[in-house]
């Protein structure tokens, strides 16, 4: 397996269940990285988890079923998980959803209340539980994953696209915290935002097979981006949005 900058590296990865989620537990351990898994769903966290651990024999891969909705459940989490490795290097956000309306004026209310508690609430508590670790780390990154629709939000998306921006504001502001933390010398750890339109994996494809899917990030390629982040130096991530898609 690797021996880059992720090999030995501790890297938690919340949301790890979906098809991101599996994506990027199979490419960071094949990279080196002690990776655990978090997911409020244990049947679809464990396979996941084995199919990590499958592909890539003799890496550690493990999960917790965690409430991320819940601040002192996501900190036992994170003193977890750096009690049993001796330190935590990473957090990867692919906490997920979408919910849309046809028209502005049909936008309902119940709309954003679920996704402030899945896009923003979980972005609170995973960063407010894991900063003070990775800023520990010699190599500590906080790995948002937004939409570009939080830059140029459609009336039809108006709780999802806010909901991303509330994410991207609050992550910046973490990366402000690594800012000054660094003092003179810079930081050493990173808060960073992958941005993509949207996300296509296999099952996606073989549901609608005519589609094109233009602009779409497929999930592998999400994950790579992921790995590509410890081989860029703290200061020149920190604080900065990362396009996998065109700007809109």
């Amino acid at each position: 397996m690797g021996n880059g900058a992720l090999d030995g590296a501790v890297i938690a990865v919340a949301g790890a269940g979906g098809p991101a989620g599996r994506a990027a537990l199979l490419r960071l351990a094949e990279a080196g990285a002690v990776v655990v898994g978090s997911d409020n769903e244990p049947e679809r966290l464990a396979e996941a988890v084995d199919a990590a651990r499958y592909a890539h024999g003799g890496a550690t891969v493990t999960g917790d079923t965690v409430d991320l909705l819940d601040l002192d459940s996501t900190r036992e989490w994170a003193a977890r998980t750096e009690k049993e490795f001796g330190r935590v290097d990473g957090l990867v956000h692919l906490v997920g959803g979408w919910r849309g309306s046809e028209t502005f004026t049909k936008t309902r209310v119940d709309d954003w209340d679920l996704l402030e508690l899945l896009l923003v609430r979980t972005v609170l508590h995973t960063s407010l539980a894991f900063h003070e670790g990775l800023q520990r780390s010699d190599r500590g990154r906080y790995v948002l994953i937004s939409a570009a629709g939080a830059s140029k939000p459609t009336a039809g998306n108006a709780a999802y696209a806010a909901a991303k921006a509330a994410a991207e504001a609050w992550t910046l502001a973490m990366g402000d915290y690594f800012r000054k933390a660094g003092g003179e010398q810079g930081p050493t750890s990173a808060a960073v935002i992958l941005v993509v339109k949207a996300l296509v994996h296999d099952a996606m494809r073989a549901e609608r097979p005519n589609a094109k899917f233009a602009g779409f990030t497929d999930v592998r390629d999400l994950a790579e981006a992921i790995v590509g982040v410890w081989d860029k130096p703290a200061a020149e991530l920190n604080g900065n949005r990362l396009w996998l898609t065109e700007k809109p």
